[in-house]
């Protein structure tokens, strides 16, 4: 009878151990600029989350795929052509093996998408124009393929730092009843209505239509904390991330605070924000001439910010990065040095540490890691 009980042990500890190291790696999706230079579309690596070691797996031929959403259930992405096609692409995605494969595309409604979202339940697909200054609701048909029926709402206005809108980046609040728009060029985070049954036209200003920054502030991208009670956008022009509280489509503003060191006089160009899966910490980035990852620590109640430390990107233009699902690891993109850096996180302190392992890709723009089936 020992001798039984001592093999069944060792085996579930065999199962169990195979299961850890099962879900210590993942799909790592890398979308890039392919003109001008030598990228050809969407990548796939492994990530190994217990190293940090990438491995090529795959790729998907498609221009210029700056930006990309995964759908829920991870068998469907949606990419932006940011180039001269201007348009939204369909592929459906083996999450077994990480394979791409092209369904169908479909037009941005304007000019230069620069970022996308996919709805909760995989009815709609929206795009930032950032060219033609407008946000698109492209709906999902059930095969994963996008639908003929777009809806482009061009904004209007201007600010004292740009002439006419540029949309960037566009988001779904938590309970996929809103989308919300950051417009580098107006200044402002406009709030539509969502509802995927009134397709076409699927998006309508909601009761508080927009939130106004400061003048020049340039707001880009946007996230919600995991609570869904806060929602932080960084900023592009003025360098700062700005908190607010969010209920039902409602924005109050809680703060701001610059991403900048003391004296820094050049343009920070505020880029990307993430915060981590515990809600602990929030991490946000600027390029140009600055290049690091500014992190601060979020009161829980308040949502309020405290910088931590900032850490340089050790990449040139480092245009977006990623925390993987474990949350041990920080991946950032070097759009003009042509890397990804890769660094360890402490989840305690929330400070990053360069591991000194990069992967060399041209013009690597975004990340998404997805679970292997």
């Amino acid at each position: 009878m020992p001798t039984i009980r001592i093999a069944l042990l060792f085996a579930l500890l065999l199962l169990t151990s195979g299961l850890k190291s099962q879900t210590t790696k993942y799909h790592l999706l890398i979308g890039t600029y392919t003109s001008p230079g030598k990228s050809e579309g969407i990548y796939v690596y492994e990530f190994d989350g217990q190293t940090g070691d990438m491995t090529y797996k795959s790729k998907a031929i498609i221009e210029s795929p700056s930006y990309f959403a995964l759908t829920k259930d991870r068998k469907f992405v949606y990419s932006v052509t940011e180039g001269r096609g201007s348009k939204i692409s369909a592929l459906a995605f083996n999450s077994r093996t990480g394979e791409l494969t092209f369904l169908n595309s479909q037009p941005s409604g304007s000019n230069g998408p620069t970022y996308i979202s996919v709805d909760s339940k995989g009815k709609y697909v929206f795009a930032a124009n950032y060219g033609g200054g407008s946000v698109t609701a492209l709906p999902v048909e059930a095969d994963g393929t996008l639908g003929v029926d777009i809806q482009d709402i061009k904004h209007e206005g201007s600010s004292i730092a740009r002439k006419k809108p540029f949309v960037h980046s566009v988001i779904v609040s938590p309970d996929n009843k809103f989308v919300l728009t950051a417009d580098l060029g107006t200044d402002k985070i406009n709030i539509y209505r969502f509802r995927a049954k009134a397709r076409p036209q699927a998006l309508s200003a909601a009761v508080q239509p927009f939130v106004i920054l400061d003048p020049g502030a340039g707001p880009r991208h946007l996230t919600f904390h995991p609570n869904k009670k806060f929602l932080y956008s960084v900023t592009e022009i003025n360098s700062k991330v700005y908190a607010f509280n969010y209920k039902k489509g409602h924005l109050s503003p809680i703060q701001s605070v610059s991403m900048l060191p003391d004296g820094f006089t050049g343009p920070g160009h505020g880029a990307d924000i993430h915060v981590s899966a515990d809600g602990k910490f929030l991490y946000a980035s600027t390029r140009s001439t600055l290049n690091e990852i500014a992190i601060f620590s979020i009161d829980q109640k308040t949502g309020m910010l405290s910088l931590i430390s900032r850490q340089p990107s050790l990449g040139r233009s480092s245009r977006t990065f990623e925390i993987d699902p474990s949350g041990n690891w920080l991946l950032s993109t070097g759009q003009a040095s042509n890397e990804i850096i890769v660094f360890k996180r402490d989840q305690q302190t929330g400070k990053l540490n360069p591991t000194g392992q990069k992967l060399q890709i041209d013009k690597p723009s975004f990340l998404r890691f997805v679970p292997i089936d």
